[in-house]
């Protein structure tokens, strides 16, 4: 996540359960935030310190460019402030049901600041919900261009060409990413990847964290989604919506899980 050729902070992520976040740059100086974490996230974070670094965690835990943060913070570019304004506009309202709404923020926020365009994520699920898969597909292979260990956006990518093309052609043309640190999303990988059993998936985590189990419930569903399944994909992507981690955290993953049963008009109750 490039701010410019000369600054490329490094974020550090030790906790998921403080409301605090830091950051730490190449400049001279420190570049020390500390701020309400809704302001570019979607799940409380802590920036770890530099003495004990922890490993760098997936992007879906950030707005998609820090580019635009740093502009945001320093009032160089009103237009980048005016973008990150735009996108979390557009992540509210895709919490609250309105894809297409928050489509039209995401685009704004291109618009405005052109460099999110490769870091969106945000705008590749509105797509994907919105059936318009090629854009969708164009969107995560951006993302994975930038940040080529991101094994939920290489996922996404593939769930948009199934659409378009099958399964197996989807898969021939699988993006490959980094190892993912999380023990279910590299189970989930694997199985887009080469093929598995969802059901496996979600029996390995059903007695794990709350998170994990969740995790495996929505691609489970997802998988059986793109397998053109439907009943598998509404019971899994109904159990992880329902699930304490759906119900309960933050997560913009939770939302998109309660999102997806809305689009397919599938009852939560």
């Amino acid at each position: 996540m490039a701010i410019s050729q000369c600054l490329k902070p490094t974020i550090l992520v030790a906790s998921t359960s403080s409301n605090y976040l830091y950051f730490h740059s190449s400049l001279p100086f420190p570049l020390k935030t500390r701020t309400k974490l809704h302001m570019f996230s979607t799940i409380p974070s802590r920036i770890h310190n530099l003495q004990h670094p922890l490993p760098i965690l997936s992007r879906r835990l950030f707005l998609p460019a820090v580019s635009g943060i740093w502009d945001a913070l320093t009032g160089a570019n009103n237009n980048a402030r005016e973008a990150v304004l735009a996108i979390r506009r557009g992540m509210l309202l895709f919490r609250q049901g309105d894809v297409l709404g928050s489509l039209v923020e995401f685009d704004k926020a291109m618009e405005l600041d052109p460099r999110q365009k490769a870091y969106l994520w945000q705008r590749g699920l509105s797509l994907y919900y919105l059936d318009r898969f090629e854009e969708g597909a164009e969107q995560f292979r951006l993302d994975v261009a930038q940040n080529p260990n991101d094994t939920e956006e290489s996922i996404w990518c593939f769930l948009c060409e199934a659409q378009l093309y099958g399964v197996d052609e989807a898969r021939k043309q699988f993006l490959e990413v980094g190892r993912d640190p999380r023990p279910v999303m590299r189970e989930a990988y694997s199985m887009f990847k080469d093929g598995g059993d969802p059901e496996k998936l979600v029996t390995a985590f059903s007695n794990g964290r709350e998170n994990e189990y969740f995790y495996a419930s929505l691609y489970a569903g997802l998988y059986h989604e793109s397998q053109n399944e439907p009943d598998a994909a509404k019971f899994h992507i109904v159990a992880a919506s329902k699930s304490p981690y759906g119900q309960g955290s933050d997560d913009y993953m939770a939302a998109l899980a309660n999102v997806h049963c809305l689009c397919r008009n599938w009852s939560i109750d």
